[in-house]
């Protein structure tokens, strides 16, 4: 296309922009505007793509960060002939497929669910790490971030470790408008104040004229040639361009223009330009091909082996026998024992370093390209992500996370290395799965099992050793549990995970010789819960006791009660928990403060027994 070819696109994209929302009565067309030169002169010059063939391993990628500006992404889906118009006018309505902001679930060429800003750069970051290190196929990816989520701290992690990386396949595009949704963003329009932050991160950055098409098609050409950096190309733009009731005005934010048939009339009218769009070159997935076979590691039963080892050495053996693994850590890989997959795979390893939103981002990003990441850290500081791992749900994303030191069976560190929140906070994930293994075997076969699962799927691991007590050849279903120990004598039910299982044994021995029969449950796979167990186990020993090491809220205990919400009664039950703030001290001591130790366990069993048989 010419220059006024261009020109003509942009204005296209403005009006079809102020259609959609005023069709729907809601949305954000001005920060759709602002960057509509932008997007024109990409569709039309630089982004290569098959629209009929999104999973081509070709196709450049796209990533609206700035994701309530999805009137423009649709209007450019319009010109590339990948939506109608009456479809387009469908915008923001039920069943319609073009949300208020994009998401792959519904549409087939969007790479991640954005809208949370300061998101969209992040998953870029991932998506341009598998371009440079995996897939190798030469595609390039492009992020159009507004100015205002630049104030968000994800923007520079990402920033940071995308120069680090040296990915000068990645392009972010800064629609530099000036305001956000309040007023006047903290630089406004100092493009150099923008420069000057990507530099100190080792950018190549241009600054441009947003509205001059053929500056922007320079720059575009310059951010495809320059190699060792990624390119931020800083557009100063104008909110609500070619309408002057609304251009450059505050108080226009996500709402559809007052007169939008006569901006409409003002920009030109209706249009029907269409783009033939770059077909991306030929290429194929390098990781479509198993690499070997593999055996998960196994141990005998007795051996003292803590669960994170377990993690470790499963990891390393499935990178073995499936290429398409990836394994991501926040600097912890000696603790979680991620490292011993970067021993055996170093180059399916990425160190994200202590930047745990990135590390959650990048996995998306590996995730939509079509590899299975494994992200670890310490359970407590995926705390920091929980906004990514929230976006991954809706984005549909296949991630799997492992949260180790978890619990006050750490020990001496004390609470701010306790992940006592994690398993309420990945039990609140849409579609989650959340699983929590008490020995070695168990944890390896969850490991493998947790490749072939869909969504957000979460394994919480122990620092300290454990007895292993499961043969190795023990199988354990997702949404399964194990009864390890029952009898027609029961008189209560122990319900316990991980390191509370091993509590909750020796618990069962005590109150056994006093002559209290107690059935112990391991409620390894905490979501989904096994309803049909724990309904038995309610209806035939009366009552429940749920022992976790973890706050009360949100936990296991409340898991239990996910398998009485049909209606059923709900059971006798006594929830033991960490309910004080921990401080200092060893694991058998913490334990005991906490009250889920055996001991503790064995006299709450006592006293609700008794409680049981007062008339």
């Amino acid at each position: 296309m010419n220059t006024g070819e261009l020109t003509d696109l942009g204005q296209q994209l403005r009006v079809d922009s102020v259609r959609a929302a005023a069709a729907a009565g809601s949305g954000h067309p001005t920060s759709s505007m602002s960057a509509a030169d932008l997007m024109a002169v990409l569709l039309a010059h630089h982004f290569r793509y098959d629209f009929d063939r999104p999973a081509h391993p070709g196709n450049d990628r796209f990533v609206l960060s700035k994701g309530h500006a999805s009137p423009l992404l649709y209007s450019a889906y319009k010109a590339a002939g990948a939506v109608d118009d009456e479809e387009l006018l469908t915008f923001r309505k039920l069943g319609s497929r073009l949300e208020g902001h994009p998401t792959p679930q519904r549409l087939p060429w969007v790479e991640t669910a954005t809208g949370s800003l300061g998101q969209g750069l992040p998953v870029g970051v991932g998506i341009a790490l598998a371009g440079k290190r995996l897939d190798r196929t030469g595609y390039r990816v492009w992020v159009l971030c507004g100015d205002s989520e630049l104030a968000e701290g994800s923007v520079w992690e990402a920033a940071e470790h995308a120069g680090y990386e040296h990915l000068d396949n990645l392009t972010v595009i800064v629609d530099v408008n000036r305001l956000g949704q309040r007023g006047p963003t903290r630089h406004g329009h100092d493009l150099d104040a923008y420069a000057r932050r990507f530099q100190a991160f080792d950018w190549h950055t241009v600054e441009v004229d947003g509205h001059d098409v053929d500056a922007i098609d320079r720059a575009y050409g310059e951010a495809a040639s320059t190699k060792g950096q990624p390119t931020a190309i800083l557009a100063r733009t104008l909110k609500g361009k070619g309408v002057e009731a609304v251009q450059d005005r505050e108080g226009l934010h996500g709402k559809p223009l007052p007169e939008a048939e006569d901006a409409i009339a003002e920009l030109g009218g209706p249009r029907e330009v269409r783009v033939q769009v770059q077909e991306p070159p030929a290429a194929r997935m390098l990781h479509a091909v198993q690499t070997g076979d593999y055996e998960l590691p196994k141990w005998d039963k007795g051996e003292e082996v803590a669960t994170r080892n377990a993690f470790g050495e499963a990891l390393a053996a499935l990178g073995t026998g499936r290429g398409d693994i990836v394994a991501l850590d926040g600097e912890v890989g000696d603790s979680t024992r991620a490292e011993f997959f970067a021993k055996e795979h170093p180059d399916r390893y990425f160190e994200c370093y202590i930047a745990e939103q990135q590390m959650v981002a990048s996995a998306v990003g590996l995730a939509a390209r079509g590899w299975v990441p494994y992200a670890a850290t310490f359970a407590a500081f995926l705390t920091r992500a929980h906004d990514f791992i929230r976006m991954a749900s809706v984005s549909g994303s296949g991630v799997n996370l492992v949260g180790s030191h978890a619990g006050v069976a750490i020990g001496e560190d004390g609470p701010s290395q306790m992940g006592l929140e994690d398993l309420a906070m990945m039990r609140a994930v849409h579609g989650s799965t959340v699983l929590y293994p008490c020995d070695a075997n168990q944890t390896a076969r969850l490991v493998g099992a947790m490749a072939g699962l869909e969504g957000i799927r979460y394994l919480r691991t122990s620092r300290g050793e454990s007895k292993v007590i499961y043969d190795p050849d023990e199988t354990f279903p997702v949404g399964g549990s194990k009864v390890l120990r029952s009898s027609d004598r029961d008189r209560l039910t122990l319900v316990a995970a991980g390191v509370t299982v091993h509590e909750a044994l020796s618990a069962a021995d005590a109150l056994e010789r006093e002559g209290i029969a107690a059935r112990v449950i391991d409620l390894y796979s905490v979501k989904p819960v096994d309803r049909a167990t724990l309904r038995r186990a309610a209806e035939e020993t009366g009552c429940l006791m749920t022992v976790e090491d973890h706050h009360p809220e949100g936990g296991i205990g409340d898991a239990v009660l996910d398998a009485f919400t049909d209606g059923r009664p709900v059971p006798r039950l006594v929830r033991l928990g960490v309910r004080s703030m921990p401080g200092s001290a060893s694991p058998k001591e913490q334990l005991h403060a906490a009250g889920i130790d055996a001991e503790s366990i064995a006299a709450a069993g006592r006293l609700l027994v008794e409680e049981a048989v007062v008339p």
